[in-house]
């Protein structure tokens, strides 16, 4: 099993589809980072010999921010939006959408289940 950024890949994934298990890295980032290594994008994770393992960590030490830097400037970044008070940053706050999303009939995963307002009934009952 290969351990790239301190995160397991599995081994039964293709390099491509298994590099997208550290946070930061996508399809179209490890596309790339396979090519620039010379690697065949359909070799699976248990198939890279030590040779390619580290020319895989040296791309990513070299020219990607992933894992716990890139969660800390996530986390940074959106607590500093919070500290100004800032449209966006009492979007975060509140646990509602920040980019301008409708919330009157979505959003239920930000806003989390809804819940049941005491007393209120609709409009069939009370006639």
């Amino acid at each position: 099993m290969a351990r790239i950024a301190g995160v397991d890949l599995p081994k039964n994934k293709r390099a491509e589809i298994g590099l997208t298990y550290i946070f930061g890295v996508g399809r179209s980032t490890a596309k790339k980072m396979l090519e620039s290594a010379k690697i065949n994008l359909d070799k699976k994770i248990d198939e890279l010999n030590d040779d390619e393992v580290a020319k895989i960590r040296e791309f990513i030490d070299k020219y990607l921010k992933v894992e716990g830097d890139l969660r800390r400037d996530v986390t940074m970044n959106i607590k500093r939006l919070v500290d100004l008070g800032c449209y966006r940053g009492i979007r975060h706050k509140k646990g509602l959408p920040v980019r301008g999303q409708r919330t009157h009939s979505n959003a239920r995963t930000r806003k989390g289940p809804a819940v049941a307002i005491a007393g209120k009934k609709s409009v069939k009952a009370m006639k």
